[in-house]
């Protein structure tokens, strides 16, 4: 297979690996052969090892002597505490763009919101992934909280965007948190807003467990 060099190719490897690790392909234990990522992608070794630097700082893969990349320990409680962590920053920044949101901030939420819902409906799965990536971003800027938003984006780091998005029950809970975020949002009510925004993290949360349980990851580690 060709290799092929873009720019910030190693944020695609990244995402990749993300979600191969969250959604249980990859299993903690399990070596990561730089090689066979740079195949499957068609990349070559640099991104991926630029990438294992970057998840190895989330924790998520460890170094180990004579075996290489290893998926590091991930436990059920784990999930749960991350998204618990991005569940709280995430309403807090809800809470404050209630307060604060004028009408044409709210008519580009809206209009945002409609093209998630287009993709959604269409199974346009990249394409609902960047409206959510944008619907949150907005979000975030309305907020005017630079510190909140840039530990809540270091938090997603863990979220495998591919994994949900794919998911049609995962999609339909999303819009209908994305329509009672609106209504709060269009109502400045900052409690309802930052109970919809949590709802939005949690049910991923246990989406993820449930999978995860179902696959027994938490039964031991691979080789």
């Amino acid at each position: 297979m060709a290799t092929v060099e873009r720019p910030q190719l190693s944020d695609e490897v990244v995402a990749h690996l993300r979600d191969r690790i969250m959604s249980g392909q990859l299993r903690p234990g399990e070596r990561i052969r730089l090689e066979d990522v740079a195949e499957q992608l068609g990349v070559s070794i640099t991104p991926v090892r630029e990438a294992l630097l970057t998840l190895r700082g989330f924790d998520m893969v460890e170094l180990q002597p004579r075996r290489g990349y290893v998926v590091a320990p991930l436990s059920r409680q784990d999930i749960v505490d991350v998204f618990e962590v991005q569940a709280h920053i995430a309403g807090e920044l809800a809470a404050r763009v209630a307060g604060r949101a004028g009408e044409a901030e709210l008519a580009e939420l809206a209009a945002t919101h409609k093209g998630i819902q287009r993709a959604a409906q269409g199974r346009r799965v990249a394409e609902l992934e960047r409206g959510e990536f944008e619907f949150h971003r907005a979000l975030n800027r309305i907020a005017s909280a630079r510190k909140l938003s840039w530990l809540l984006h270091a938090a997603t780091r863990y979220t495998p965007a591919r994994f949900l998005s794919s998911d049609p029950a995962w999609r339909n809970g999303m819009l209908a948190d994305h329509e009672a975020l609106l209504a709060a949002l269009t109502a400045h009510d900052p409690r309802a807003a930052r109970e919809a925004m949590a709802r939005h993290f949690t049910d991923g949360a246990d989406r993820i467990v449930k999978h995860l349980d179902g696959l027994g990851v938490w039964g031991g580690s691979a080789g």
